[in-house]
């Protein structure tokens, strides 16, 4: 299974773009991806082991290792159309 995770702060006005659009893309990924999220301040140790130079940062995990990555903000269609490079 894939996990994604999603490296945000809330004070971060792209990351906040980003939290409505994840909350509608997740349920079509169940059982395929799964989605977490890394605040950046409250765990800035994975930041730091995940080299995360700016937020919004997505990593995309198979099997607990990296195989794809975005930083910034995107409509939720580029999202879905990545995603989906990654279970289909």
């Amino acid at each position: 299974m894939y996990e994604l995770l999603d490296f945000y702060a809330d004070w971060c006005g792209p990351c906040q773009i980003m939290k409505p659009i994840f909350a509608e893309v997740e349920p079509a990924f169940e059982g395929k991806i799964s989605f977490k999220t890394v605040d950046v301040e409250a765990d800035p140790d994975k930041a730091v082991k995940f080299g995360v130079m700016g937020i919004p940062t997505f990593v995309v995990l198979k099997d607990g290792k990296e195989v794809d990555r975005k930083t910034g903000a995107m409509p939720k269609e580029s999202l879905v159309t990545w995603l989906k490079t990654h279970v289909n």
